[in-house]
């Protein structure tokens, strides 16, 4: 009988075969999924916007609370490809998710409450106007950096890929806050769209365009670049007389993408869930749509662990045939997921304390979510990734040694306990998801009286109050990894 180290080394030598079936897989259909919730269509009036972060290779997830800062006259800000983009006088505060060594993977939410994600959509455009290389990783620092709403950023980002031009085939930008949540979606080159989500409405995305209607007078919900129409008739992707009205999904986007199976059965999963209508994979999905009841966190977090359970795309039986993260179906929680959150935002309290993303490290169907509130003052110690500025400047030229436990104690231990979990899917999940559950329970219940006590504070005391609410954060966050390391004892 094989020992637990031999069964140990068979499964990671198979995880490692299977991963790479995985990432050609998500190269294909690209990576990440979000949704994003207008405020009047939740059930606490807070703005919701969940995403998974999916990714293939070998990832690492870093956490850092970057300040605001002051900067000189005439500072510039180096661009990948070799423009400059000139520095505003003030930045704000942030949290980062980094993901070292990745264009287009990392995560913000800034001191203002604004949250900012993505999702890969390929385009049509093979023939890019780039100023100096254009602007890729930096779009979304830079939006995060001084958007203090979710409309300033859309305008940042906006004249940004005006200016320089995206250098990347697509992608849509997912940018919530406070007040609103809304779409950018950028193509390569100088073009791009966004619309604004409904404020009683649900937007779901996977890695396609979904905005398809434009009204270009219609400056409430919609922003574009000026020659959006214009440029698509030019290139000869969108005939008025043969197309009708016209339809920014179907003119700009690559018709591969669209087609896309991973990207449909994805989408068609989270409308199901959301939605009083129930759609077949085979008819259009509408940009945003009221949702059968009101939604809340779980039912987010829900999604995010979604594998098309109780559902005919379920290819494991309800785990029977293994883990769920393997099959030929492209599933929302994925082997490539490498971290997940729900952001919640309310306007009706300061962005420090009402600001909140509900952070799953690694997969979330087997990592509990534990909240970050966006005024904290730093990183609990086993997630810190150390000094801002060296990770800003080495961001391309990773050491390999932040993969490892030392430098890494957090995430990589979530990362085991996945491969882990893959090894016995069925049996472990069956213990995980309730245990997981209850510590989100339990955590929820105790923010009301936590936050009713904090509250006050922000206005007599508020070093006090972010000191309260840094130690809130820590303290959960320390716990959840305690559990992770307990179960795999």
């Amino acid at each position: 009988m094989l020992n637990n180290v031999v069964k140990r080394f068979l499964f990671l030598l198979v995880f490692l075969l299977l991963l790479m079936q995985t990432h050609l897989r998500a190269q294909e259909d690209f990576n990440c999924f979000s949704v994003l919730v207008g405020r009047d269509a939740t059930l606490n009036h807070a703005v919701l916007f969940a995403h998974n972060e999916d990714d293939g290779g070998h990832q690492v997830v870093r956490w850092f609370k970057v300040p605001g800062r002051d900067h000189k006259k005439n500072e510039k800000i180096p661009l990948l490809h070799g423009a400059e983009a000139s520095e505003v006088s003030h930045t704000l505060a942030y949290l980062w998710l980094e993901m070292p060594g990745m264009k287009f993977s990392d995560g913000f939410m800034n001191e203002a409450g604004v949250v900012i994600a993505s999702d890969a959509c390929a385009s049509r455009e093979e023939q890019p106007e780039l100023t100096d290389g254009g602007i890729t990783w930096n779009l979304r620092r830079l939006m995060a950096e001084r958007a203090h709403s979710a409309r300033e950023a859309v305008k940042i980002g906006g004249a940004l890929v005006q200016k320089y031009g995206y250098a990347s085939s697509g992608r849509t930008y997912c940018i919530a806050g406070p007040e609103e949540a809304w779409m950018l979606s950028v193509v390569n080159g100088k073009h791009w769209v966004a619309q604004r989500v409904p404020d009683d409405e649900v937007a779901v995305i996977p890695n396609y365009y979904t905005i398809t209607r434009v009204d270009l007078k219609d400056t409430v919900n919609f922003y574009a670049s000026p020659d959006l129409i214009a440029y698509a008739r030019e290139r000869g992707w969108y005939d008025p007389a043969k197309d009708g009205p016209f339809s920014f999904r179907k003119a700009y986007g690559r018709p591969a993408n669209q087609r896309n199976r991973g990207n449909i059965t994805r989408e068609w999963a989270a409308l199901n869930i959301l939605s009083a209508k129930q759609y077949l994979l085979d008819e259009p999905f509408p940009f945003s749509f009221k949702p059968a009841r009101k939604v809340t966190i779980p039912v987010l977090m829900t999604i995010l662990r979604n594998h098309y359970e109780g559902t005919p795309l379920d290819l494991t039986d309800g785990y029977k045939k293994g883990s769920p993260h393997y099959t030929k179906e492209r599933t929302i929680c994925t082997a490539t997921t490498q971290y997940g959150f729900v952001a919640e935002l309310r306007n009706w309290m300061p962005p420090q304390i009402g600001a909140v993303m509900w952070l799953a490290p690694r997969r979330p169907c087997t990592q509990a979510f534990t909240p970050w509130y966006a005024g904290i003052t730093s990183i609990p110690r086993d997630y810190d990734g150390g000094d801002y500025l060296k990770a800003l400047k080495n961001h391309f030229h990773p050491d390999e040694s932040l993969h490892t436990l030392e430098k890494a104690p957090a995430y990589t231990s979530f990362t085991d306990f996945c491969l882990y979990a893959d090894s016995s899917y069925a049996s472990l999940i069956a213990k995980v998801k309730p245990s997981n559950l209850k510590f989100e329970a339990d955590v929820r219940n105790n923010m009301e009286s936590f936050e009713r006590m904090v509250l006050p504070l922000f206005d007599s005391d508020p070093d006090k109050a972010r000191d309260m609410i840094t130690k809130f954060t820590g303290q959960l966050a320390e716990e959840n990894l305690k559990r992770n390391i307990a179960r795999k004892r």
